[in-house]
C-alpha cells in the first residue's frame, strides 16, 4: 500500500511539474498587470522586465527565458519566429530602463513571479514548495490590490486582473509537491477503508 502510494504520488507530481513548467516557460497568460513594458501577462515578462531594468543578470539570460514563449507565440499566431538579436524588440523591452517602475508598486506580484519562474525550472530537477509560494504570492498581490481599491487606497483600474489559468497554475504548483500528494492519497485510501468497514458491519 505504501509503495503504491509513493508511485502514484510520483506520477501525479511529475505530471503537475511538467504542466506547471509548460505554463510558465511557454508564457501562457496567467494575469494582466501594468509593468515596465506596458502590460505584463506572465511571470516571465514581469521577471525579465525587472532583470533588464536593474541589470541583475546578463542579457543572454533574459533572452534564454524569453525565447520559448516567443516560439509559442509565433506558432499560435502563425507569425515568423523573431531572431535572437531582435527578441527584446519583439517583447518591447528596448526602453524598459526609461519606463515608469509600475512593477515596484506591486512587489508581491514581482516577487511571486521570480519565485514562480525559479520554481518551474528547479521543479524539473526536484519539485519543491517554491512554485507554490510564488503563485500564492501573486494571488495575494491581486487580492491585496482589490482590498486596497475597495477602501479607496488605490484608484479604480481594469488593467489588473487574473485569468482562469492562474487557478490551474496554483493547482499544479500544489500537486507538484510529492510529499503533500502522498498524504492526500493516504487520507483518501484510509477514508475508503473506513467506509468499507462500516458498510460491512451494517
Amino acid at each position: 500500500m505504501a509503495s503504491s502510494s509513493r508511485k502514484l504520488a510520483a506520477i501525479v507530481s511529475s505530471i503537475a511539474s511538467f504542466i506547471y513548467f509548460f505554463l510558465i516557460i511557454f508564457q501562457i497568460p496567467l494575469f494582466r498587470v501594468p509593468c515596465r513594458i506596458g502590460i505584463c501577462k506572465t511571470p516571465i515578462e514581469m521577471t525579465c522586465s525587472q532583470m533588464i531594468a536593474s541589470e541583475i543578470f546578463p542579457v543572454f539570460v533574459v533572452k534564454a527565458l524569453l525565447y520559448p514563449g516567443a516560439f509559442a507565440k509565433s506558432v499560435i499566431q502563425s507569425t515568423p519566429l523573431p531572431s535572437y538579436t531582435k527578441l527584446l524588440k519583439f517583447y518591447n523591452f528596448t526602453n524598459v530602463k526609461k519606463s515608469p517602475a509600475y512593477d515596484l508598486h506591486r512587489l508581491e506580484i514581482l516577487a511571486g513571479s521570480y519565485l514562480s519562474v525559479a520554481g518551474a525550472i528547479l521543479g524539473l530537477i526536484r519539485a519543491g514548495r517554491m512554485s507554490l509560494f510564488g503563485t500564492l504570492l501573486i494571488v495575494w498581490g491581486f487580492v491585496k490590490e482589490v482590498i486596497f481599491r475597495k477602501h479607496g487606497h488605490l484608484t479604480s483600474t481594469k488593467t489588473s486582473y487574473m485569468y482562469p489559468t492562474m487557478s490551474l497554475a496554483v493547482l499544479c504548483a500544489f500537486l507538484s509537491i510529492r510529499s503533500d500528494v502522498r498524504k492526500i492519497i493516504r487520507c483518501c485510501k484510509s477514508s475508503r477503508s473506513v467506509t468499507k468497514s462500516l458498510r460491512s458491519k451494517v
